[in-house]
């Protein structure tokens, strides 16, 4: 679990900030090995990626959450992408802002599916540079990019969800249920107006 506290600054702005990482308690008592990572590139993109790590969640999906900098440490975001397979992960989730090389240099390490999330940072291009970051990789390289915050961080977790129901029937009707409550929450909005 992601523990999250909200502290006010000086301007008055509420700032996530991390107030503990209680993963591995989790893991301990479920004694299942987490089959997909979260990976960002600081802990201020934690407040847009708990909606990922909620997402997975609702699935029944405990995720391994780290922070890891393409460019601040790049050995041991090389490490982890290079031992993520061997260590039980099956889809990888990497979120960054600005030069968002994160989910490209993990790609580049290891043979399993990663996912994208480009965000919005404070400073830059208001998020484009995240996304032609993340999006612009070389042939050969895949990365499956989303959508810029909180929906392509909902959306990586729907993403690693559909390619872990491919060989996971249990996951796969969790999926299909998903989707039909989806659809019943729109019909039901739909009805709404017309009474």
């Amino acid at each position: 679990m992601i523990g999250l506290r909200l502290r006010s600054t000086a301007g008055g702005k509420a700032e996530h900030v991390l107030f503990y990482f209680a993963w591995w308690e989790r893991q301990m008592v479920s004694g299942k090995k987490p089959l997909v990572a979260v990976v960002m590139g600081s802990d201020s993109d934690l407040g847009v990626m708990e909606s990922c790590v909620e997402q997975l969640r609702q699935f029944g999906i405990e995720p391994l959450v780290r922070i890891l900098s393409a460019h601040r440490t790049p050995a041991a975001a090389c490490e982890f992408a290079e031992g993520a397979e061997a260590a039980g992960i099956k889809v990888v989730i990497a979120a960054a802002g600005m030069a968002a090389h994160l989910a490209g240099a993990l790609a580049s390490r290891t043979m399993l599916p990663v996912i994208g999330v480009p965000l919005v940072a404070e400073t830059g291009l208001g998020g484009l540079d995240a996304l032609l970051s993340t999006v612009q990789m070389p042939p050969g390289v895949p990365v499956a990019t989303m959508a810029m915050g909180k929906p392509g961080a909902k959306n990586a977790a729907v993403l690693a969800v559909q390619i872990l129901a491919l060989h996971d029937s249990d996951l796969r009707q969790k999926l299909a249920d998903f989707r039909r409550k989806q659809e019943q929450t729109v019909r039901q909005k739909d009805e709404a107006l017309s009474r």
